[in-house]
């Protein structure tokens, strides 16, 4: 017996509705890779690029004393969204070795050695499973749900927050 076409195109359909949702999930799980770049709204200028293109900054990279931007604005362009970004963790709780929040600076020595980043160059981590590190001068790459929420810490005023389901070693 031969399908209507009614049926067939309702098969079709949903098949094709079925496999976007598949397609859609698959994107889902897979995460934008941001720079520190990304960070900074378009609408303001850069006064930190040649940092900014060197990317991750090995210690003693950093010659010169980091320079404030005029402004620190944020964007809400990554809201809600599974985002992979690499940099630094300064920890701020930990278990020994275990670091379960902590600031993901762009570069080493951030908020320790220097004043402060700009709030829209720091992103306070909360770890899902601690992360477990003996130095703060490895790079990371940090992949979670990314959200503009300004925060309070002792060492920064912060502009972004990630709830991290990985963090592992930059490669």
């Amino acid at each position: 017996m031969r399908p209507s076409r009614r049926n067939f195109l309702n098969g079709t359909v949903s098949f094709l509705c079925l496999s976007g949702l598949d397609a859609v999930s698959a994107a889902a799980d897979t995460p934008v890779d941001l720079n520190w770049d990304d960070l900074v709204p378009r609408s303001q200028g850069f006064s930190m690029d040649a940092l900014r293109e060197r990317g991750v900054i090995q210690h003693g990279e950093l010659s010169t004393p980091f320079d404030q931007e005029r402004n620190a604005e944020v964007t809400d362009k990554y809201n809600g969204q599974l985002v992979r970004i690499p940099g630094y963790l300064v920890p701020l709780e930990y278990d020994g070795q275990n670091v379960t929040s902590a600031l993901l600076v762009p570069y080493v020595g951030a908020c320790i050695h220097v004043p402060p980043p700009p709030p829209n160059q720091l992103i306070f981590v909360i770890a899902e499973t601690p992360y477990n590190t003996d130095t703060i001068f490895d790079p990371v790459n940090v992949t979670g749900l990314f959200e503009t929420t300004a925060t309070n810490t002792e060492l920064a005023e912060v502009g972004y927050t990630l709830i991290a389901n990985r963090i592992e070693p930059y490669s």
